[in-house]
């Protein structure tokens, strides 16, 4: 039994490797696609930028995994606040007042969540044992 529960772990470890690495392929291919529709454009936006650093951040937080076996929580917390801004900046003339009350109060609460988890790793650190 436990020769079987090894293998099905070590089947698991692998099918996880393929999916992170086809996230990150899918990444770099985004990438691509985004830096030819600004050559094409013949012009760099925020918007882009903003787009282009999601991807970076994905792309790292996939490198991270990979590396550690851990995923790094903040990660997608950051990538979610960019990703509010860009929408904020992308669609300004269309939100009203209420909506970007919404939009600010999200990132506010994610920037809560941030600093409590900052804030819990450093007050209640991990022992060695627990560590996940």
């Amino acid at each position: 039994m436990s020769k079987l529960k090894n293998t099905g772990h070590k089947v698991l470890l692998f099918v996880e490797e393929i999916g992170l690495m086809i996230i990150a392929l899918a990444t770099v291919i985004a990438i691509g696609v985004e830096i030819f529709s600004m050559i094409q454009a013949m012009s760099v936006t925020l918007s882009d930028l903003l787009l282009l650093f999601i991807y970076l951040e994905v792309f790292a937080m996939a490198g991270i995994y990979l590396k550690s076996g851990k995923l790094p929580v903040l990660m997608p917390l950051y990538i979610s606040i960019v990703a509010v801004a860009r929408y904020m900046i992308l669609d300004m003339k269309n939100l009203d007042t209420l909506r970007i009350l919404g939009l600010a109060g999200a990132v506010l609460l994610i920037a809560v969540a941030i600093l409590s988890i900052r804030f819990g790793h450093i007050k209640f650190p991990y022992s060695n044992e627990e560590d996940c």
